[in-house]
């Protein structure tokens, strides 16, 4: 039987050490905000054929004339997006005559051309803010029914730690956070939320059953019980989504990269986090 009660404090310190670090960075360095939430100006080219890794090399280098942050990305089989900061409207024509004349494309124009202000990124901020705490809050409700609070409150803090240890690596890495970043941490927050009912679930049924001496007993010994499905589940997840990073093009890889450490992170915290919680919330009521 694993002893993960008796390590309460090891989990945390783990927990908060990660987290507390990142959240210093993000105060003193700030997140790396995408075009989407920033503002700023995207430009869909489209090429004669299906772009390889030079021709996006090169499309790269020559946008990093207009804006060294500019990012390139491949969508569908034969188009090319930029999106940048600091490349004006003015800019856009110079940028799309030297991407042709260097690959002598037919168009004379780019395919599609958009420019997101501020006031468009700060909606989208503040909507990927309310759309979590909304599924939090109803996630805390359900459970809170279908458990009890303690199992709820126990849920949704692993929830934010699990948002947080990712906001924490996007800080470490400066990896820009754009709308791929919050379909992911919605994602994230259901799986989740799943294998953390999972073993409350089992907490619950072995608790009537009356299976374990005392509470530890109880909570170790459920813990160890889901532990193979738990890791079975989360390594064909974590296989299935480091594929499409490694294979897949920018856009899917942006989505997948927080995906990866959001569900390494849940199934942690549903194991070492959120169940210890419960215990320890537990023990101090009956005491």
């Amino acid at each position: 039987m694993l002893k993960v009660v008796e390590r309460t404090k090891i989990w945390f310190a783990i927990s908060l050490s990660i987290i507390i670090v990142g959240m210093l960075m993000w105060a003193f360095k700030g997140l790396n905000l995408g075009i989407d939430f920033k503002g700023g100006t995207v430009v869909t080219v489209k090429m004669d054929k299906e772009p390889d890794n030079g021709v996006l090399e090169e499309i790269r280098k020559i946008s990093a004339k207009y804006d060294s942050s500019s990012q390139v990305q491949k969508v569908g089989t034969d188009e090319v997006t930029i999106r940048g900061n600091a490349i004006t409207d003015e800019q856009i024509p110079q940028l799309y005559k030297e991407i042709k004349d260097k690959f002598n494309l037919k168009q004379e124009k780019p395919r599609y051309t958009d420019r997101i202000g501020p006031s468009i990124g700060k909606e989208l901020r503040r909507n990927a803010i309310y759309s979590s705490l909304v599924a939090v809050v109803l996630m805390l409700i359900y459970i809170s029914l279908r458990f009890e609070f303690r199992f709820g409150v126990a849920a949704v803090i692993a929830l934010i730690h699990d948002v947080l240890i990712t906001i924490a690596v996007y800080v470490f890495l400066q990896i820009p956070v754009n709308s791929s970043f919050v379909a992911a941490i919605l994602t994230v927050l259901g799986y989740s939320i799943n294998d953390t009912i999972v073993v409350f679930d089992r907490i619950r049924e072995n608790s009537k059953k009356g299976t374990f001496n005392n509470r530890r007993e109880l909570v170790n010994g459920s813990i160890s019980q889901t532990l193979t499905r738990s890791i079975n589940t989360v390594l064909t997840t974590l296989f299935t989504i480091t594929a499409l990073y490694i294979f897949g093009v920018s856009s899917i890889k942006e989505f997948a990269l927080p995906l990866i450490v959001g569900i390494i992170s849940g199934t942690y915290s549903s194991i070492f986090i959120a169940s210890p919680i419960w215990y320890v919330w537990t023990e101090k009521k009956t005491a």
